[in-house]
């Protein structure tokens, strides 16, 4: 299955949280989009990897997603090695995405940081002919996205490129609240985490606000990129 846009995060709700809306607005453009979570979140405070798992399946039919897969790499320790370059290079040859996203370029989270640069290695091993992977059983062709850009997480950096997102907000809303286990329930008796906080959803609902009104919109969702933007007419920009 070949893919428009490929999002590879380090955890189950990465996307979620931080460009679900972007993802869900392209599908309804015609765009086929799809997620690669690298690890199970097992780490994760509250909640246990299976009800991940069952959230991540959740969100995923909420953002209409082409595939959902998980990597299965440990979290907390994965490491930006030979391994896992070639294992995400494999997929991106599998599915041929003319844009990836990931994690943030920078983050409280370290597994964002880390993650953001596996990817970004991993995009580049992918476009090289002399790297030989294949995928059932057979040799893959050397492919390369179009573009790579960085998704902005629980640190607030100015964004290189805002998307409106005001049509599908409350589909994004939903697909963060399919994970459950891992947010604001006064009920709840397990620990209080960042994002479990009563607090942490009025910040991400008043951040992509705030970024909407920049552009003119009500809602929209925030990137960072490490190369130039160009378009052929400047009509193409909201």
């Amino acid at each position: 299955m070949k893919l428009d846009i490929l999002a590879i995060v380090a955890h189950p709700d990465d996307v979620e949280l931080s460009f679900g809306g972007t993802l869900l607005a392209h599908q309804k453009q015609g765009y086929k989009t799809g997620i690669l979570d690298l690890t199970k979140g097992e780490l994760g405070t509250r909640g246990t990897p299976e009800i991940r798992a069952q959230e991540a399946k959740d969100a995923a039919e909420i953002l209409q997603l082409s595939v959902r897969e998980n990597l299965g790499l440990p979290d907390g320790f994965f490491e930006n090695n030979k391994e896992n370059q070639i294992k995400i290079a494999e997929q991106i040859r599998r599915f041929k995405p003319k844009l990836v996203i990931t994690n943030a370029i920078y983050d409280r989270h370290p597994d964002h940081t880390r993650g953001a640069q596996l990817v970004e290695t991993a995009c580049f091993i992918a476009g090289l002919k002399a790297v030989k992977t294949a995928w059932d059983g057979e040799k893959q062709d050397a492919f390369r996205p179009d573009k790579l850009y960085f998704s902005i997480q629980s640190i607030a950096h100015e964004p290189d490129i805002l998307v409106d997102i005001s049509d599908v907000i409350e589909e994004r809303r939903a697909a963060i609240h399919a994970f459950k286990s891992q947010f604001f329930d006064p009920n709840s008796k397990e620990p209080e985490t960042f994002i479990s906080s009563e607090g942490f959803m009025t910040m991400l609902d008043a951040r992509s606000r705030e970024w909407g009104h920049r552009i003119g919109v009500k809602y929209a969702e925030g990137f960072k990129v490490k190369h130039f933007l160009g378009v052929k007419s400047l009509f193409d920009l909201v």
